[in-house]
């Protein structure tokens, strides 16, 4: 038989549901995502917490099929970025499509990785493909891309909630992460995002948010 504890719930007034409700949106419609980071330090505890808020994502099957690996040695820092900007450089060049350079262009992404060395964390989602049991044989993880994605939502909640700010990086491709941290063959880099203040002189795509009716349907 599966084990079941009671669900520790504390129901709001409708009053309060809606201003948490409101409040929460308009806090999330403020974040934006930046490339230019400041190198004041961050302090760990502070992504501990928003690891431990991620951590916390809903996952098939409970599996929790994710692992952070948080970067704040100058030198690993350094070779992330070399690896990352040879990669991007060889994109660029070869992969990348017409339609692709021009649904980027407006964002003004190049080869050139500043973020990967000024940001003080460098945090990496990894996605365990599956899992690996105490005898080395390999057990099923489900909805492994669904889970991490979840996971990673939540962390970049919490890093604009505390007031920093992150990029989701993809470097193209991005095995090379596995190697650089060690990480062992089940899991599969998902995610790359610095964490740091802003640069002072920071700036941000000029972009719009789709309004509510054209992102919802009723029914």
């Amino acid at each position: 038989m599966p084990a079941f504890e009671s669900l520790v719930f504390t129901r709001l007034s409708p009053e309060e549901s809606g201003r948490r409700a409101a409040a929460f949106a308009a806090h999330m419609q403020a974040r934006r995502t930046t490339r230019h980071f400041s190198t004041e330090p961050v302090p760990r505890a502070w992504i501990e917490d928003a690891i431990r808020a991620a951590g916390s994502a809903p996952s098939g099957a409970n599996q929790q099929p994710w692992t952070f690996v948080a970067v704040s040695d100058a030198a690993l820092k350094e070779r992330i970025r070399e690896v990352a900007e040879a990669e991007e450089r060889r994109f660029y060049a070869e992969v990348i499509t017409d339609e692709w350079r021009e649904a980027l262009a407006p964002l003004g992404t190049d080869a050139v990785k500043t973020h990967l060395t000024d940001a003080p964390w460098l945090v990496v989602l990894f996605r365990q493909a599956f899992g690996v049991n105490p005898d080395g044989s390999h057990r099923t993880h489900y909805y492994t891309q669904e889970s991490c994605g979840i996971a990673a939502g939540l962390f970049i909640a919490a890093v604009h909630t505390m007031g920093l700010v992150t990029l989701t990086h993809t470097p193209s491709p991005m095995g090379f992460l596995r190697e650089v941290l060690e990480r062992p063959a089940n899991e599969k880099p998902f995610l790359l995002m610095p964490v740091g203040y802003p640069a002072a002189d920071a700036q941000v795509p000029s972009i719009t948010r789709k309004p509510l009716d054209a992102i919802t349907v009723w029914r």
